[in-house]
């Protein structure tokens, strides 16, 4: 898969103190990291990580509990799946890599861990870019009926173990497919061999429990780990882009609900649904780009 869809890259397996990160490295120059969303893998990023490795070092991760990472059982206290520790797998990966410093741009639960590492580790991130979310934090506390409906999978996958993943046993394809595939454009802007990828890994009984810990973490550790931050401003620059035909541009406020939380946000909605790698990817390359060419390390 990683010959098909990310064509010069090498593959990778790195030990952190707390799993076994799977990634893709290509390119020379500025380290940037690049985070998937849910439910979709490092592969997610095929179609910009190529172009990227053009000017900088591209480290595309299967984050904990992903892909080809490694999936530890959850803890009693979700611990194990916080963005804290999500993001910590990612300082040490990039460590390991031989990187003290970088950019880090993640989409869906990969903003999430991005943000996270901005609070925790902001001498290492030099920019955090956020793709079609808005802070954890805020997301929750604005809750009404036309979000929770919206996102309904938020809720589910947050019931105690085992009855989401005996639910979700079984109907991977239908699911996943159906996940990525909500937006008007369907299925179409979504690569066979991506979509395959996505399957392949949600057939593993480990990626649903791994995938349910990581969204009961962040409504309740998570939350607190945030609510300890709430009136600390993260410094670096932030882009933040989103779709203008998802939940995030119709029920928040993006760039006001990120100024919120750090003090230099720029950013703008594309034209597309919630998978804009994806669904948009010379946009976001441009953004991307004219972006991180004013953060120098």
């Amino acid at each position: 898969m990683a010959t098909r869809l990310f064509p010069g890259f090498e593959t990778r397996r790195v030990r952190t103190r707390g799993a076994t990160i799977h990634l893709v490295r290509g390119g020379d120059g500025p380290p940037l990291l690049l985070l998937h969303g849910y439910p979709e893998t490092h592969a997610m990023w095929h179609k910009v990580a190529p172009v990227l490795a053009r000017e900088y070092t591209v480290v595309c991760a299967d984050l904990r509990g992903y892909g080809d990472s490694s999936k530890p059982r959850g803890l009693p206290d979700h611990s194990n799946y916080s963005k804290r520790a999500m993001g910590e797998d990612m300082v040490e990966v990039m460590q390991a890599l031989g990187f003290e410093r970088f950019h880090v741009a993640g989409h869906d639960r990969g903003g999430r861990v991005g943000h996270r590492m901005a609070r925790d580790h902001g001498a290492r991130v030099a920019s955090l870019t956020v793709m079609d979310i808005s802070p954890t934090l805020k997301m929750y506390e604005s809750t009404n009926m036309a979000f929770a409906t919206a996102y309904w999978h938020w809720f589910f996958l947050i019931q105690p173990a085992p009855w989401p993943e005996k639910l979700l046993a079984g109907h991977v394809p239908y699911y996943i497919l159906g996940r990525i595939g909500r937006g008007r454009a369907g299925l179409k802007p979504f690569a066979p061999a991506a979509r395959r990828e996505y399957v392949r890994c949600f057939r593993d009984p480990r990626t649903i429990h791994a995938t349910c810990e990581d969204y009961r973490a962040a409504a309740t550790i998570d939350l607190e780990h945030d609510r300890r931050d709430r009136h600390r401003k993260i410094r670096m620059p932030v882009l933040v882009l989103w779709g203008k035909q998802g939940v995030i541009e119709k029920m928040f406020d993006p760039l006001r609900d990120w100024r919120e939380v750090a003090s230099d946000v720029r950013g703008r909605a594309l034209d597309c649904g919630h998978f804009l790698p994806e669904e948009k990817p010379r946009e976001v390359l441009a953004e991307l780009r004219r972006f991180l060419a004013r953060v120098p390390l």
